[in-house]
């Protein structure tokens, strides 16, 4: 049976089957193989959509407005001063007035709860372009990045290596469960993720022949990895004093040339960006001059280094956005 999801909300990948996942990572290589043949794919002119940024972005919003033009859509952005979401207007009221105007909705901000009330509401497809839960659109960007280096999914063995309970770390468990990959969480156990989700997520491995675990060891959570990944210490909308307390957890946890040493011979490098790799940018430098800490998450070395595809992970985001629009929408 063909898969459909037209009409359905893209919020989480617990939503979403390992054959739905499959059929969006399948029309996202179409639709790749298509961008750089330069042939045209307007398959969706005169529909339009409405992307609600309350956390700021580049990848997130570049990708879907690049992925609406190029279905020939009109594509309208609404930045954190542009609209009364929330603030004048309820979440619901907002959600009632845009899935009138609007065919899809995309939200990317803070409480789960907030998309998953917009969805409710909306009457259209919404999307998640990140909340403090989950990353879902960053997932499909991930899995089509690491089919593309290995050639498949089911049986490598991921690591993500840092705050392994932010919106990053619990979705990638997730995506990994998903789809046959033995995922661990390398962290301190303060920093692991929710229990519930953790027991969700292994029930899930469990039914896709792979594993979901967690260690505080660093030599063990490298070991034989395919993939290494990590993020950023310090999420968007966190206090600055965060900092200290964050730079002291996962000072040791940051992935470097012994780390990488410690995975398989053909491991890659993953970071969904942005990262503090030097001091180039006014995070970093200032970073740096308060704690005397050059490179964070990931040295220079190795993000720059030829193991590392984190401007694949980059690229693939508006194909794999484009395949959420498309298959939710036509």
């Amino acid at each position: 049976m063909a898969t459909n999801i037209r009409g359905r909300n893209y919020l989480k990948l617990l939503d979403y089957s390992p054959e739905e996942i499959r059929y969006l990572l399948d029309l996202a290589k179409d639709f790749k193989r298509m961008k750089r043949a330069g042939v045209p794919h307007k398959y969706l002119e005169g529909k339009n959509i409405v992307l609600l940024f309350e956390k700021t972005s580049t990848r997130t919003r570049c990708s879907f407005e690049v992925a609406g033009m190029d279905l020939g859509m009109g594509v309208t952005y609404l930045d954190p001063g542009s609209s009364q979401m929330g603030k004048k207007e309820s979440i619901a009221d907002t959600a009632r007035v845009l899935g009138r105007m609007y065919d899809g909705i995309e939200y990317r901000g803070f409480d789960q709860a907030l998309v998953e009330e917009l969805a409710e509401y909306a009457g259209v497809p919404v999307w998640n372009g990140l909340t403090d839960q989950f990353h879902p659109t960053q997932m499909l960007a991930d899995l089509l990045t690491i089919e593309e280096k290995f050639g498949r999914l089911k049986g490598l063995n991921f690591t993500f290596m840092g705050d392994a309970r932010n919106n990053m770390g619990n979705s990638l468990m997730v995506a990994c469960a998903k789809m046959g990959i033995n995922f661990t969480a390398c962290a301190p156990k303060e920093l692991f993720p929710a229990a519930a989700l953790v027991e969700t997520a292994q029930e899930i491995a469990r039914e896709n022949g792979c594993t979901v675990r967690l260690t505080e060891n660093v030599d063990e959570g490298a070991t034989d990895a395919d993939v290494i990944y990590t993020d950023i210490w310090v999420s968007m909308g966190e206090p600055d004093e965060v900092w200290e307390k964050r730079i002291r957890l996962l000072k040791d946890y940051q992935v470097n040339s012994q780390v990488m040493k410690k995975a398989k011979d053909t491991a890659i490098f993953m970071h969904c960006l942005p990262s503090f790799h030097n001091t180039k940018t006014t995070i970093g430098a200032d970073i740096a001059e308060k704690f005397g800490l050059p490179e964070m998450e990931v040295t220079d070395e190795v993000f720059e280094s030829k193991r590392s595809v984190v401007f694949d992970e980059a690229e693939n985001r508006m194909h794999t956005i484009k395949a959420v629009i498309y298959a939710t929408l036509c």
